[in-house]
Order: C-alpha cells, then sequence, then structure tokens
C-alpha cells in the first residue's frame, strides 16, 4: 500500500498558498532546492506533474489543484489528531487581559472552540484599557495581554495586525454637517487620544458628549444618537456601522500585539496566542 508523506503534503499546500518555491522554503525555513526535491519526490509516488513552467514562475496546474483541496483535508485530520492527545496536557489557569471592544467582539468567536479542545485550561479574563494592562505594576497580573500600541511607539509585544483605525456609528443617526459627537472611552485610551489629535488638525467642531470605559455603553449611547466612535476594524460590532464623511479625518493605523508573560503555563499562552491570531488575521 503506498503512503504519501505528510510532511511532503504541508511542502506542496504552503508552496501553493505561498505562490513559489522560494517564499515557501522561506516560511519552512528550508533551501529552494530542498523544496524542489519534495515536490519532485510528491510528483513520483502520483505520477503526475502538479506545476507547468508559466514565464519564469512554477504555477499549479489542474491535478495539482485537484491534490490541493485533498492535502488540506489531509492535514487538517492529521493535526486534529495530534491536538486531541496533546490537549490533555494543557492544565492550569491562563489569566488574559484584554481590550473591552475585544472582548466584545473576538473572544465569544473563540472561547467555545479553545474550552472544547482545552477543557482542564481555566481562563480568568480582565477588560480594560491598553495602557492599564501594560501598566508596570499590573502587568504582572496577566500571563497574556493583547493590547493596542501606537504604530510609531516601540514594543516588546509581538504584532499580529496592523489594522485601520475606522470611524464608527449607527447609520439610522446621520451626521450633522456643522459638529461632530463624539462617544469616547476615558483618558488613556488610544483610539481617544487618536481622534482628539486628528480633528484638533481640522476646523470641523467637536465635542465629547458621552464617555464610558465599556463597549457596551459606547454602542448604547450612539444608538441613542449622541455621537460617534472610533475603533479598529477588526474590533467592529455587528451592530454599528463603519461611516465617511468629508468632515471625518482619517486615522491612520494602529498595532495590535500580543503580550506573552506566561512562566508556568507557556503552551497553555501558546495555544490561546493562536487561536486570537488566526481569529484576527482572518
Amino acid at each position: 500500500m503506498k503512503q504519501l508523506s505528510m510532511d511532503n503534503l504541508r511542502t506542496f499546500v504552503t508552496v501553493v498558498e505561498q505562490g513559489g518555491f522560494a517564499k515557501a522554503g522561506d516560511l519552512l525555513g528550508r533551501s529552494q532546492p530542498a523544496i524542489s526535491l519534495q515536490i519532485k519526490k510528491l510528483e513520483e509516488q502520483l505520477g503526475r506533474r502538479l506545476f507547468e513552467k508559466v514565464g519564469q514562475r512554477q504555477v499549479v496546474n489542474q491535478d495539482g489543484r485537484i491534490l490541493l483541496a485533498q492535502a488540506k483535508s489531509m492535514l487538517d485530520i492529521n493535526d486534529d489528531v495530534f491536538r486531541q492527545f496533546e490537549q490533555s496536557s494543557l492544565r492550569g489557569r491562563l489569566r488574559l487581559g484584554i481590550p473591552s471592544e475585544f472582548a466584545t467582539t473576538l473572544l465569544p468567536s473563540i472561547i467555545g472552540e479553545f474550552s472544547k479542545q482545552y477543557p482542564d485550561v481555566a481562563l480568568e479574563v480582565t477588560s480594560a484599557l491598553s495602557r492599564n494592562l501594560l501598566d508596570d505594576n499590573k502587568r504582572q497580573d496577566f500571563d497574556l495581554v493583547l493590547a493596542l500600541v501606537d504604530p510609531n511607539q516601540q514594543t516588546q509585544g509581538d504584532l499580529v495586525l496592523e489594522d485601520e483605525l475606522v470611524w464608527v456609528g449607527d447609520n439610522l443617526r446621520p451626521l450633522s454637517a456643522s459638529s461632530v459627537s463624539l462617544v469616547l472611552a476615558p483618558d488613556g485610551c488610544v483610539y481617544r487620544s487618536r481622534v482628539i489629535e486628528k480633528l484638533k488638525q481640522q476646523t470641523t467642531a467637536w465635542r465629547i458628549s458621552y464617555t464610558n470605559a465599556d463597549l457596551y455603553g459606547l454602542i448604547a449611547a450612539i444608538q441613542q444618537g449622541l455621537g460617534i466612535t472610533a475603533l479598529a476594524r477588526s474590533s467592529v460590532p455587528d451592530s454599528l456601522h463603519i461611516i465617511r464623511h468629508k468632515t471625518l479625518p482619517v486615522l491612520g493605523k494602529i498595532k495590535i500585539c500580543l503580550f506573552n508573560q506566561d512562566t508556568q503555563h507557556p503552551q497553555i499562552s501558546a495555544a490561546l496566542s493562536q487561536f486570537i491570531m488566526a481569529r484576527l488575521k482572518a
């Protein structure tokens, strides 16, 4: 009975997804000749060419596309088997610090799956402003922190995503042409600082009509017509809408970073980090 190499299949999928042998080699930490040899062995096993040359590039052909879907399924099954047997070794408590907007929009989409795979891990979640989560006197209270960082600021965290800051409101509440009413988190919030900085650079009148650290409080105020706010695009809840208006300045980018401080249960923190990164990059 013939057997396909999972390693060769993973290399094949990586080549296709990365768009080339060299890029796949960089990602997998292998030389381009080593990648080419793996693909050649796979083609010899199957008795089919999987790529065809188009100009200077190797492009996946029809047989390769057929294999791609099956290879991904096989790799998913392989990885699921290992996860099933690894999860029993992950147990303990994980203290997660996370901004309110991500606790509301991100966590519900991953907590169920994470708890299912790692039932012996107890999660303790604290929502607060990024500045407070990263405060030197409080950081020891967390094993893993997801926080917002200004793009120009040096950080020891791992960059998950450089996201766009967007204006957010309720489409049923039209903007005033003469003045902008703002619904913001308290002083120390990255969004608040950026909004005020950008509005001060133009002539549009503005005022802060409501302040609340909790996203649910901000949503309620917006839906009552008290104003608009700003969020990272990846954290905008379904109940609100991204808005664009000639009176609203471009807010720029924000870095979303993970700070892994867990020395007692590094595997647990690494597992949750992977869940968070996969969701934010989806």
